[in-house]
């Protein structure tokens, strides 16, 4: 077997763990594995998962930041053939309470610090749920509960059934009617879309054998996972942060000698506020992948004059599985005719915009995005409906407006389902409206994003209140976070008379967008 070769992630580590088994496979937070280390200590993971007494196809929740041991689980639930729920730290334990019971987790492994605000939820959750307290990740202490909990493990292969079509991971996206899906990812999607570009000699998405990549981004979204893992198969060196700092990214970068890197914008322009000597700090660069939110092109200028390196723009969701759109690096050219586009189907991925009917669109106009990619998602967990809608025909809706121009690149002019993208983060205005709706006073709440210059878009509220009520912005913050995580709270509150509604009741998001989009304050928050 060759590099070319690997189509499963059990395939991809016990290929490095043997030709690459000295090379530096995952750098974090000081602790250090290289590829056989990464390779016999997932085995020993593996080994551990299968004696708590969970079967193939079994959920095994992670809570906690990164570090070299969540990909040590990662690759174990590969090799034990059991699926890899990771959890968004960020979350409320109302939250983490529902992703645990719609995923029938059977094992949850939580790191230390994450432990208190789980203290009422452990009791509620069902007896067959084991708890691996993973321990702190310091300097002393290195996840010290998950090593012991693994330590009598043998570090021999797991012989387990694995194929390209197996279910890997299961990521949580936030739900339109407020509840989140579980999307359902198999091996394929972490090698299908690379071997499409590699099949068609592309230099888009390449690596080099000296290369040192970059993990900023959490593993708890695809975007995160599914570049660690193109890493991973090109067999080159990681750098992972613990959780995203820009004193701590520019510092490694220039420790590392770091050469590419997959982004959201508000990273780059974080990082660009954080260095001094950008020319000596970010020399080592190459080339820069980004996407997740919009970004504007004064940004994108000015990290392509600060950088210096070559830039590729990708268009995926966590249901495509991978990246399904590019804008290539040499589209990245000031006063670009495309420079605003999303880019290009990769060769052997599909493209077609359609109207309310399913019927495809011409060039120009504009309706829902549509893509038929081999690495698009198994199901939705546990809702056979909402996976056949999203599926209909074999096209994935992806629920984005956009255009197609003469020359096929995509244009991105709305987002269909109204999501709102906060540094990389999905919101979705139902759930914030469902939050705001149980404060007393607040009568109707109509929930947009709006432009903001750092973290991409920031979550604007529109209240309707009871005018017996005294509604206080800072007192209904502190309310939300006890019910959603701290990045899905809205930095500015209106209040108003009436939320614009059309003739059957659904709320005029664009009305709010159009009135309040020129005028509103830019907000600096922390997530």
């Amino acid at each position: 077997m060759n590099y070319s070769q690997l189509k499963t992630v059990t395939d991809t580590i016990a290929f490095h763990g043997q030709e690459s088994r000295h090379k530096p496979a995952i750098i974090c937070d000081g602790v250090e594995y290289n590829y056989e280390q990464l390779d016999r200590e997932s085995n020993r993971t593996a080994h551990a998962i299968l004696s708590s007494g969970v079967k193939a196809g079994a959920r095994i929740a992670h809570l906690g930041k990164e570090s070299v041991h969540y990909y040590d689980l990662f690759f174990a639930c590969a090799k034990s053939s059991t699926v890899l729920v990771p959890i968004n730290w960020r979350l409320t334990a109302s939250e983490i309470e529902y992703i645990l019971k719609d995923s029938g987790a059977q094992l949850l492994l939580v790191e230390a610090q994450f432990l208190p605000q789980l203290e009422s939820l452990l009791n509620q959750l069902p007896s067959s749920v084991k708890v691996v307290n993973m321990g702190a990740d310091g300097p002393d202490e290195l996840h010290d509960g998950f090593l012991k909990w693994k330590q009598h493990c043998t570090d021999n292969p797991v012989s387990m059934p694995v194929d390209e079509n197996t279910p890997l991971i299961q990521l949580y996206t936030s739900g339109t009617t407020g509840f989140p899906k579980g999307v359902v990812i198999a091996h394929r999607s972490f090698f299908k879309i690379r071997n499409l570009i590699a099949e068609a000699n592309l230099d888009w998405v390449d690596w080099k054998p000296d290369d040192v990549s970059l993990i900023g981004i959490p593993g708890f979204h695809v975007a995160g996972i599914w570049w660690a893992m193109q890493a991973f198969n090109a067999g080159v060196v990681n750098i992972s942060m613990r959780t995203f700092s820009s004193d701590q990214a520019v510092a490694l970068v220039r420790k590392y000698g770091v050469t590419t890197t997959l982004v959201v914008p508000s990273m780059l322009y974080m990082m660009i506020s954080e260095s001094r000597e950008p020319e000596i700090d970010f020399k080592s660069f190459r080339k820069i992948a980004y996407g997740g939110s919009p970004i504007t092109e004064t940004l994108l200028q000015k990290s392509m004059d600060t950088f210096q390196c070559e830039f590729l723009q990708m268009y995926g969701l966590t249901e495509t599985g991978n990246v399904a759109i590019c804008l290539p690096p040499e589209e990245h050219v000031a006063n670009s005719k495309k420079i605003r586009a999303a880019g290009v189907p990769i060769p052997g991925v599909e493209l077609k915009i359609v109207d309310e009917n399913d019927k495809q669109l011409n060039v120009g106009e504009i309706g829902e995005v549509c893509v038929k990619t081999p690495a698009v998602m198994l199901q939705y967990w546990g809702l056979d409906e909402a996976t056949e809608a999203a599926l209909a025909g074999g096209w994935l809706h992806t629920g984005d407006a956009g255009y197609q121009d003469e020359d096929g690149y995509l244009f991105i002019t709305d987002r269909i389902k109204d999501m709102i993208i906060v540094a990389g983060e999905n919101v979705y205005p139902a759930e914030v409206e469902n939050a705001l709706t149980l404060y007393e006073g607040v009568e109707e709440a109509a929930v947009i994003g709006l432009p903001d210059k750092r973290w991409g878009q920031a979550v604007h509220a529109f209240l309707v209140v009871n005018a017996q009520t005294e509604v206080v912005p800072r007192k209904l913050s502190l309310f939300l976070r006890q019910h959603i995580a701290a990045f899905k709270i809205p930095t500015q509150f209106h209040f108003i008379d009436e939320i614009p509604r059309n003739a059957s009741g659904k709320i005029l998001r664009r009305v709010l967008r159009d009135t309040h989009s020129t005028n509103h304050q830019e907000v600096e928050m922390e997530v």
